[in-house]
């Protein structure tokens, strides 16, 4: 069974809460971070979320969206709309066959928007993939606990690979690396320091689908680092 990672972005109902951490107990998951929640009534969603216990007592809560994904090696953002910069969405049976195969790296992350706005752009950049699930109703938009629900019944019924030979490294350490990139690449006058941003970016995105083992994420931070440290002494000459 695939087991991922639940994180839920700027959640603001303990209602919702409760449902999405009773969902998690219906089909036996465990792991789940709040990312800077708008509600900390969690007693009172404790009291709601019948028979979630496991779920309830365990979770975690992180201070920024970049802060939950850090030990996960693979995301995937969750949208209702179909108009996205830089992706192309992914059905939710193409995203749960994805977290199942990057799963053999180590952990992954299904992330979940909040009630208000959902996943900004910004927010969904921190993910690789992100996935849509269809509403051809009236009603376009799918309650919260509800799409979390149907996302964990088909992790459920996932079959996962064996573990790789060697793990995967994290998004933690792509960030790391990300930020040594950019200090080295600015140093360099690689960047426009105006707005390093968008190249940045593409550098990163290629990083991640070159699905780097944690060995070679070390090799890569270790030459940027080098790298930082030389290129000033370098340039005054």
């Amino acid at each position: 069974m695939l087991s991922p990672v639940v994180v839920c972005h700027q959640l603001r109902s303990p209602e919702n809460l409760a449902a999405i951490a009773r969902a998690m107990a219906n089909f036996g998951f465990s792991d789940l971070i709040l990312s800077d929640p708008q509600t900390h009534e969690f007693r009172v969603a404790g009291r709601i979320a019948v028979k979630a216990d496991t779920v309830m007592e365990h979770f975690q809560v992180a201070q920024s969206l970049d802060e939950a994904l850090t030990g996960v090696v693979y995301a995937v953002g969750t949208t209702s709309r179909a108009q996205l910069k830089r992706f192309t969405p992914l059905s939710p049976e193409q995203a749960v066959t994805r977290l199942a195969t990057h799963s053999a790296r180590g952990k992954v992350g299904l992330v979940l928007g909040g009630e208000k706005r959902g996943l900004s752009d910004d927010e969904l950049s921190r993910c690789q993939d992100v996935l849509v699930i269809p509403t051809p109703g009236p009603q376009p938009s799918m309650n919260l606990s509800h799409a979390a629900s149907i996302l964990l019944y088909l992790c459920s019924r996932q079959d996962v690979p064996p573990p790789a030979e060697q793990p995967g490294a994290s998004l933690g350490m792509i960030k790391r690396l990300e930020a040594n990139m950019k200090d080295a690449l600015l140093a360099a006058e690689f960047l426009n320091p105006q707005a390093p941003q968008h190249v940045l970016t593409e550098l990163t995105r290629t990083l991640l689908r070159a699905q780097l083992t944690e060995r070679e994420a070390q090799v890569w931070l270790a030459a940027f680092e080098h790298l930082k440290r030389t290129i000033p002494s370098s340039a005054s000459r």
